[in-house]
This record gives structure tokens, C-alpha cells and sequence, in this order.
């Protein structure tokens, strides 16, 4: 009897740990040596459990690569592109040449208009923001695809506030847009997308923090939530702000997280990747949602598919990717069908050990940027640093 139960207790432990998590992936292009578009959509198709990619523009040999993969696509318009789609003549025609000769058979889900524009566009590309959204719905609705819908991913350089949680603010200057475009997403039941990269917000104090590893957690004093991670943090402040004005019924997405596996600094290493995508996707899979949004299954884009040798700026830039150019992992984080791949995840937070003391609301630091990108790696320090409240930042626009 006892020689049964522990067979069968293996068995679990074997099935589990075989599991893998679908997830949604950033797929970049950026590079000189990556697989042709046809064979990037049978592999992840065939090989790996993503169910989800967003792109960076609106590449036609992309987007019919993935046509009855029953794989959903993120597609996205570029940041200069964005003020001729204003024009009630312009956005049919764009819909017509880049949506229907490839709609159905490609499961364009959402489109993107443009990428983190409220932190890299200048006043005019911003204004023109909500506008062409609202002008991009209506003509798919006028051409009968009313199951696309149109959003656009945020740096978390708009947040003013993210500490505490429950504290979590949108900068003065940007709750004008925010407002017409929570106000637009309500409307056409359209997501709110975030881009939250735990890595820009890393010190050496809050390492475990930001990889799901075991850790002291934070307490928020002013909801009692216990926080065992940074991701749910950052959720929970964009949650915060957007509740505060009004929005907290609007749906999140994660639309770019993840951390790199090489660079100058020790913070980017291979098990720093896989502790953080490897737990991020388990987590994500888990239901679990956060501490202010409980049982939830977020929609969540890991960045990225591929190392890309052509990013511009540092290191950390070119090693993002889950999988090299030939299409083998850079290591074991959970979506390859038969697990294979380098190292797997490490230990993750699982019982709180003790409340680390609350701190009131910061502001979060300025991202450090690098040529076009991201920002810079983190910098090194021969003394602890002080934890910085995450700003992150995001991919070339």
C-alpha cells in the first residue's frame, strides 16, 4: 500500500513536472540570423505551448505565416504612422490593406496603436493618440470586424506613484489622455496594455523580490495586502491609478515583461532569466491573479522570442529572447512542449515569512535609456543601492 502511494506521488510530481503554461510572446525582428517568418509560426505552433504573439509593425509575410495556426496576433502601428490615421479617409484604406487579406485565416486580435507613445511621442503625437483609435474602431467596425479590437501599450514612465500599491498614480499631465482612452476601452470592451518589467526596477535588496524568489514580501499598510512579488505590484498600481480615476473596471494586459540572460551587469544571467519568466508564467497560469486582483488569469506577452543581435543600445537588449536564432532555448521556462532546454526555474515564493516595514508612496526613478530602446542595464554598485520603485520602459517605437 505504502509502495503504491509513492508511485502514484511520483507520477504527480513527474506529470507536474512536465506541465507547460501557454503565454503570450513579443515576437521582435531585429536581427540578422533569424528563422524565416513561415518556419517562426510552425515551430511555436508544433513545439511550444505560446498561444499568443505580438508584433512590432504590420509585416504582411508575418501576419499570413500564422493564417489557421489558431495562434492570436498583436499587431502594431507604427508610432509615426499614427496622425494620418486620424483622417476619416485613411483609416478604411489602412484597414483594407493590412486587416482583410489576412482576416480571418490569421487571428488578428488586437492592434496596437503604436508603442509607448505617451513616453517617447512628442505633444502633437500624443494629442492625435485617442483620436486615431477611436477613428481605427469605427472603420473596423464600418468593414464588419468587430472582434479586432485597438489599444496601445504604456511604459510605466506614466505612473507618478507604484508603492505602495494601493497608492499607484498616473502623472498629472497624462490623466487627460488616459481618461479619453480608459473611457474608449470601456467602451469598445478594448484592454488597457501595460508594459511591467520587474528588471528596471531591480536593486540588490530586492533582487528575490523581483524573481518570484523566496523573500521577506512587502506590505502595503494601507490595504493590508502581503505582495510576494514585484510583477504583482506593478499591476496592482496600474490597477490602483486607473481605479482612482474612475477606470478600475477596465481589463489589464501585460503587453511586454521579461528579463534578459546576458549583459555587462551580473543582474542579467540565465537563471535570473529563467527564475523570472520561468515563475512569471506559472504564476500567470495559476489563476491566482494578484493581491487587488484576485483569480485572474492575466493576459501576458513575455519579451521576447528571439535574442536579437541588430537591437540597438547595451547587451541586455540583444538577450531577451526565450529561444536563440535556431530556434533551441536559451533556456527552460515553461513553453516548450517536451521541456527541453538549459536551466529551469529555482525555488519560488510560496509562504510569506515576515512583513518587510511598509513604506509610504514614491515616486518611481527615471529609467536609464539607452540608444532608441529600453534602458540601460542596471548600474553596478560596490554598495547596496536603495530599492528604486519600478519605472519601466520599453521596446524601439
Amino acid at each position: 500500500m505504502a509502495t503504491t502511494k509513492f508511485l502514484l506521488s511520483l507520477l504527480l510530481l513527474v506529470q507536474l513536472a512536465a506541465t507547460a503554461y501557454s503565454i503570450g510572446v513579443n515576437y521582435g525582428t531585429l536581427g540578422d540570423n533569424l528563422p524565416p517568418p513561415a518556419k517562426v509560426a510552425d515551430f511555436i505552433k508544433t513545439q511550444t505551448n505560446i498561444d499568443a504573439v505580438k508584433i512590432f509593425d504590420t509585416n504582411p509575410d508575418i501576419i499570413k505565416a500564422f493564417a489557421n495556426t489558431n495562434i492570436s496576433l498583436t499587431i502594431t502601428i507604427p508610432n509615426g504612422d499614427i496622425p494620418k490615421l486620424i483622417k476619416l479617409r485613411t483609416a478604411p484604406r489602412w484597414v483594407v490593406d493590412h486587416v482583410k487579406p489576412f482576416y480571418p485565416a490569421s487571428k488578428i486580435k488586437y492592434i496596437a496603436m503604436g508603442n509607448e507613445v505617451l513616453h517617447w511621442g512628442d505633444d502633437a503625437l500624443k494629442s492625435n493618440l485617442v483620436p486615431a483609435m477611436k477613428t481605427l474602431h469605427n472603420a473596423l467596425v464600418r468593414e464588419g470586424i468587430k472582434d479586432v479590437k485597438v489599444s496601445t501599450p504604456h511604459s510605466l514612465g506614466i505612473m507618478l506613484s507604484s508603492d505602495p500599491p494601493s497608492m499607484g498614480r498616473f502623472r498629472p499631465e497624462v490623466i487627460p489622455i488616459l481618461t479619453q482612452m480608459l473611457r474608449f476601452c470601456r467602451q469598445t470592451k478594448s484592454p488597457f496594455m501595460v508594459n511591467p518589467y520587474p528588471y528596471f526596477g531591480w536593486s540588490p535588496e530586492k533582487e528575490s523580490y523581483a524573481l518570484f524568489r523566496p523573500n521577506n514580501g512587502a506590505h502595503d499598510k494601507f490595504t493590508g495586502k502581503f505582495y510576494t512579488n514585484m510583477f504583482d505590484g506593478l499591476m496592482d498600481a496600474v490597477y490602483s491609478a486607473a481605479k482612482a480615476i474612475g477606470f478600475g473596471d477596465v481589463n489589464l494586459i501585460a503587453a511586454e515583461t521579461g528579463w534578459p540572460s546576458a549583459c555587462e551587469f551580473p543582474v542579467c544571467s540565465v537563471q535570473n532569466a529563467v527564475d523570472y519568466n520561468g515563475h512569471l508564467i506559472k504564476h500567470i497560469e495559476s489563476g491566482r491573479g494578484t493581491p487587488l486582483m484576485p483569480n485572474r488569469k492575466f493576459e501576458t506577452y513575455i519579451f521576447a522570442l528571439f535574442n536579437e543581435n541588430q537591437k540597438p543600445g547595451p547587451a541586455a537588449e540583444k538577450n531577451f529572447g526565450l529561444f536563440k536564432p535556431d530556434m533551441t532555448p536559451v533556456y527552460n521556462a515553461g513553453v516548450m512542449r517536451n521541456q527541453q532546454g538549459g536551466a529551469t526555474p529555482g525555488p519560488t515564493m510560496q509562504i510569506p515569512t515576515r512583513p518587510s516595514t511598509p513604506a509610504g508612496p514614491t515616486t518611481p526613478a527615471a529609467p536609464k535609456r539607452g540608444k532608441k530602446g529600453k534602458p540601460a542595464g542596471p548600474a553596478k554598485s560596490t554598495t547596496p543601492a536603495t530599492p528604486a520603485t519600478p519605472a519601466s520602459g520599453g521596446k524601439k517605437p
